[in-house]
């Protein structure tokens, strides 16, 4: 995720310096870039994602390794007025998480049943308000956040077998809330935002054993998803 950060406050800076934008008086690139009533773009990026666990009773937590997957997708837009404008970014999302449950003893089974691979491709129906700024030259920073609605293609929701054999399950589809922030470069042929955004999944996503005491989902209330994105867009 460092390496993540440093890369998108690259992006920022090279936009900068590309386009004199913190001149006192820059030459103002797509001058008429947001009065349409509708844009369109597409996005490219990365993501991190987690897992938040609730338990029914206080345990040895489920440790989770995290890994960097990414997101591409478009970009619809309808501007409300000068300020605001209404976003939709169906993507897919791709990301792999390996779950890490305690408990097992013996080295077979802690083997073969302490370790859960976690793949996850989402197809993810964000709709978004952006609350911008007023422009500064050739840029213009913004807040954005809003519900989305993801399908996970790698749930296995609807397999016979558990993790008894070997299966993790989550629900098909999660619903989310997310907010971020970014800045929007005007550069001379084109719009280019970098911007870093957290998704807060509210419902729960797990899917449990068919064994009401299974040592995998028998002591979670509950399991959503958290990730993070960062992406770099281009309209």
């Amino acid at each position: 995720m460092k390496k993540l950060l440093i890369l998108i406050l690259l992006a920022v800076f090279a936009g900068q310096n590309s386009t004199a934008q913190f001149k006192e008086n820059p030459i103002l690139n797509l001058e008429n870039e947001d009065e349409p009533l509708f844009n369109y773009g597409y996005f490219l990026g990365f993501n991190r994602y987690d897992f938040k666990f609730d338990y029914q009773e206080n345990t040895e937590d489920i440790l989770v390794d995290q890994s960097t997957g990414f997101n591409v997708g478009l970009i619809g837009e309808m501007r409300l007025n000068q300020f605001l404008d209404l976003r939709l970014e169906p993507g897919l999302l791709y990301n792999s998480r390996i779950l890490n449950f305690p408990g097992f003893i013996g080295e077979d089974d802690i083997k073969r049943n302490t370790v859960r691979e976690v793949k996850s491709t989402y197809i993810n129906f964000p709709l978004l308000l952006k609350v911008s700024t007023k422009r500064f030259g050739n840029w213009k920073p913004f807040i954005i956040g809003g519900g989305s609605a993801s399908l996970n293609l790698g749930s296995n929701e609807d397999s016979l077998d558990d993790n008894a054999a070997g299966t993790f399950r989550m629900k098909k589809w999660v619903y989310n809330y997310e907010l971020g922030f970014g800045i929007d470069f005007y550069l001379e042929y084109f719009k280019f935002t970098p911007s870093i955004r957290g998704v807060f999944a509210i419902t729960d996503e797990l899917v449990r054993d068919m064994e009401p005491n299974s040592p995998w989902t028998g002591n979670l209330d509950a399991m959503r998803t958290r990730g993070i994105f960062v992406n770099f867009t281009f309209e």
